[in-house]
């Protein structure tokens, strides 16, 4: 009796969502059907980078940010404490290029966790109206900047977030990001992120453009000294200080490659994915029992019924190709569908991995410098 329950309540779940993330994710805006913004309008706008060790990805990236095309323009980067070619390379490419600044930050203060406190330096030492805080590996085509600014300007928009394209040369990395994907609007629901009425907030290392007085309003990176989440809490403490908040697809305009493999996504959320449940062991032990529930073991429960479970099974598994193949701001195939369960699965390892490993070493080591898990908790 209970099985059959679950049966029931899992495929009418599916279905639902489905239909809920069709729907909603539509009313999210693509980046590059947006008009550029006139050039006698544009604001100025400071693009601020926080670096450390960044000489695989720099050059390229930064390249694209210096070919943005847009003339009210200053760039901030801020190299965190870097040991590997990185302050050779921005020195090189500074000297092309009279927008660009280099700050270098050579000690950390006690409190910060070193983006953090790079990208405040950054805020500290520009002036512009508008802040973009982005990333050392996104890629950007040259009307992005134009296109968002006209978007912010149209609809009276204090912070924009945009979710990058992800790319990646392995297929079964992207099949599973698919899956991370519809997870990550399932919690956070951009579509009613510009709604005041919501709680929902969104925010994304990639693209964080925020005007200079709402940034200031929301307390600054120094509220977040010590997030490793920081881009999600900054989108927060925006949206809880009554401002305009909204979000795009950046598809076609901005891109980065954010891992190369599936090996490399698991090694790279370990190290903050236990900050998500702001450190309490319950939330994580909540989030792995749902997921277990919802993405894991539908069909293979569904299955093991005999015919009538098998019907069920079919709809579920056409109600996920459908959302694989059609949901706006996702570019799946039809058998990304087929790794949900195994995408689950890895969910779940990475959220316990992450915690077991925070607990044992009692905090964690972001950028090669230790945070004790009691000071982290301070920031929740």
């Amino acid at each position: 009796m209970v099985i059959t329950a679950y049966s029931i309540i899992i495929t009418l779940f599916w279905i639902t969502v489905t239909i809920y993330l069709l729907v909603n994710s539509k009313k999210i805006t693509y980046l590059k059907n947006i008009s550029p913004i006139p050039a006698l309008a544009e604001p100025s706008v400071a693009v601020i980078i926080a670096v450390k060790d960044e000489e695989k990805e720099l050059e390229q990236a930064l390249t694209s940010v210096c070919n943005l095309d847009y003339k009210n323009l200053k760039i901030f980067v801020i190299n965190d404490r870097s040991t590997d070619r990185t302050p050779e390379i921005l020195h090189r490419i500074a000297q092309a290029q009279p927008a660009l600044s280099v700050i270098t930050v050579k000690d950390l203060p006690n409190g910060w966790l070193g983006k953090n406190h790079a990208l405040y330096q950054g805020y500290c030492t520009s002036t512009e109206e508008w802040l973009l805080f982005t990333d050392a590996d996104i890629l950007y085509q040259k009307q992005a900047l134009k296109k968002a600014m006209n978007y912010v300007q149209s609809n009276g928009v204090d912070h924009l977030t945009a979710l990058p394209e992800i790319t990646s040369r392995s297929s079964l990395f992207k099949s599973v990001m698919n899956t991370f994907a519809v997870m990550l609007e399932l919690k956070l629901r951009p579509w009613k992120a510009s709604d005041p009425l919501s709680n929902a907030s969104i925010g994304v290392g990639a693209f964080n453009l925020v005007k200079r007085t709402a940034y200031e309003k929301a307390g600054t990176h120094t509220v977040i000294s010590l997030r490793p989440d920081d881009d999600l809490q900054l989108g927060a403490r925006i949206k809880k200080a009554g401002l305009q908040q909204d979000v795009v697809y950046g598809d076609k305009e901005i891109s980065l490659e954010w891992y190369t493999s599936l090996h490399e996504f698991i090694k790279g959320l370990m190290k903050n994915t236990f900050s998500v449940s702001n450190y309490h062991l319950p939330t994580v032990i909540f989030i792995a029992l749902m997921t277990f529930a919802v993405f894991v073991i539908p069909i293979p429960v569904l299955l093991l019924q005999g015919p009538p479970g098998w019907s069920m099974a079919a709809s579920i598994l056409v109600a996920q190709i459908v959302l694989v193949l059609f949901k706006k701001g996702i570019q799946g195939k039809w058998w990304h569908a087929l790794m949900i369960p195994f995408a689950g699965s890895i969910t779940i390892y990475i959220l316990f991995k992450s915690t077991c490993k925070t607990l044992k070493q009692g905090g964690i080591y972001w950028r090669d410098t230790f945070y004790p898990l009691d000071e982290l908790k301070k920031q929740k």
